[in-house]
């Protein structure tokens, strides 16, 4: 096939672009996000799945769903494992104590339940029914939850909480003496710790130099200098054959457990990835149509059905592998100001993304290190902190659901509860100050399933 026949085939021209440009925008997409391949496994590590099988299943996943963005949905949007879904299965399931092939069947349950909500149509009913300044504060929440994770992995902030009520911190004379910090400063003086720093400034100074794959360069050369440090080891191999032995996808795949969470008291966390996922793909998605200039005259996505399609099904298999939530990811922009408006750029991506299969022996010892994975938590966490403008701060019914939601996410430790705190309050306030107009049919059906969680829910 052709360069022309390529371009008619994605009607490159026809969307005010070239062969050339699809192919640059897709290889730059690739590299701003290929940190995703180190840091998902190690997030996923912490609930219990195996990094180097983690690692195929995070490749796998994010080529298909890249694969299939490409040629059915024709966009140049990448898709992946999902930051803050991840770290929501790892760290936020944790009071529940459920296994991990328990964990991927919730992924696969939200997800056939997302692609019925994509497929049905009804998905861009509910994106209309979220209020914009929760919108934003979902986002600004997930990203202080994420720098929250890197920072405590980084060693920077450790804990320091007692779970005990103020009532016991009384002493001899009856007067309440100060509490332990729930969380504090860690040792700054650890090499690790130095390192993580000194990580994260360097990713700092390359994304401001505009530095492309600013992320995954920077944990490289924090890797590198902890191994001169002696505080890591080099790689054993630098290529493999993919599934020739160790790691296989055999541990993890079809592995998931799927009855186990058809159960009540699985539901608010099934509610939870899908509002999480589904919220995350209309604002990645909204947001990339505005960068590349995709979206109609009334500022909506066309036809969103068919990248809501791609990210439920890159879900639905993405379990099947064995890893987490997936979905559109924002760092596509910067293949789309490379010029990228097709999905030719996708399948780009994709192609990049199966090629690494041959690299993960070097791949494998940055997800052993916190300090190498650390940094890129806290700087996915601080790209997503600029949405906090769309918030309406002189609006007292939008300004309090939103900024509980974030208290909410980054205080509990739970994505959920900020989510489901929000979508609740928000309709409550409306009608509490005469302004029932201001909410929707679909506010109030969230708002009805968000509190089934907080008054049903296991504990979280």
């Amino acid at each position: 096939m052709g360069v022309e026949t390529i371009g008619r085939w994605f009607g490159v021209h026809a969307a005010g672009s070239t062969v050339r440009r699809e192919v640059a925008g897709g290889a730059a997409t690739f590299v701003a996000m290929a940190y995703i391949v180190v840091v998902n496994p190690a997030i996923l590590s912490f609930a219990g799945i195996p990094a180097g099988p983690s690692t195929i299943a995070t490749i796998l996943t994010a080529a298909f769903g890249t694969l299939l963005m490409g040629l059915w949905a024709n966009r140049p949007i990448a898709v992946a494992p999902y930051m803050g879904e991840n770290a929501f299965l790892a760290f936020g399931l944790a009071a529940m104590h459920v296994t991990w092939q328990q964990r991927l069947g919730t992924v696969f349950v939200s997800g056939v339940a997302f692609l019925v909500v994509a497929a049905a149509g009804i998905g861009p009913w509910l994106a209309r029914s979220i209020p914009t300044s929760l919108k934003h504060a979902f986002a600004v929440g997930i990203g202080l939850f994420l720098m929250l994770v890197g920072l405590y992995e980084a060693g920077i902030v450790t804990s320091g909480a007692t779970g005990q009520p103020a009532s016991s911190l009384a002493d001899a004379s009856g007067l309440l003496r100060a509490p332990p910090a729930a969380l504090r400063l860690g040792d700054v003086r650890d090499g690790r710790v130095l390192l993580a720093i000194a990580g994260f400034l360097l990713v700092v100074v390359l994304q401001a130099r505009r530095v492309r794959g600013a992320i995954m360069l920077g944990m490289v050369a924090t890797a590198v200098a902890g191994r001169l440090a002696g505080l890591g080891e080099a790689p054993h191999a630098v290529f493999a054959r993919p599934f020739g032995g160790d790691p296989g996808l055999s541990s993890i795949a079809l592995r998931l457990d799927v009855p186990g969470v058809l159960t009540a008291s699985f539901l608010p966390v099934l509610v939870t990835l899908l509002l999480v996922s589904f919220l995350d793909t209309v604002g990645t998605l909204v947001g990339l149509g505005a960068a590349g200039d995709m979206l109609d005259e009334r500022g909506d996505f066309p036809a969103i059905e068919r990248p809501m399609v791609v990210n439920a099904l890159s879900c639905i298999v993405g379990a099947l592998l064995g890893t987490s939530t997936s979905g559109a990811f924002i760092e596509s922009a910067v293949g789309i100001r490379e010029g990228a408006r097709t999905g030719l750029a996708s399948v780009v991506t994709a192609a990049l993304f199966a090629a690494t299969l041959f690299l993960v022996p070097l791949v494998e010892p940055l997800q052993r290190l916190a300090y190498v994975y650390a940094p890129a938590l806290v700087a996915v966490g601080i790209a997503m902190l600029p949405a906090v403008r769309g918030i309406d701060f002189d609006d007292p019914t939008e300004v309090a659901p939103a900024v509980v939601a974030i208290a909410m996410m980054a205080f509990s430790y739970n994505v959920a509860n900020g989510l489901t705190a929000g979508l609740v309050l928000h309709p409550l306030l409306k009608f509490a100050t005469g302004r029932t107009a201001e909410t929707t049919a679909g506010g109030w059906l969230l708002a009805v399933v968000c509190a089934f969680y907080g008054i049903f829910g296991l504990p979280h």
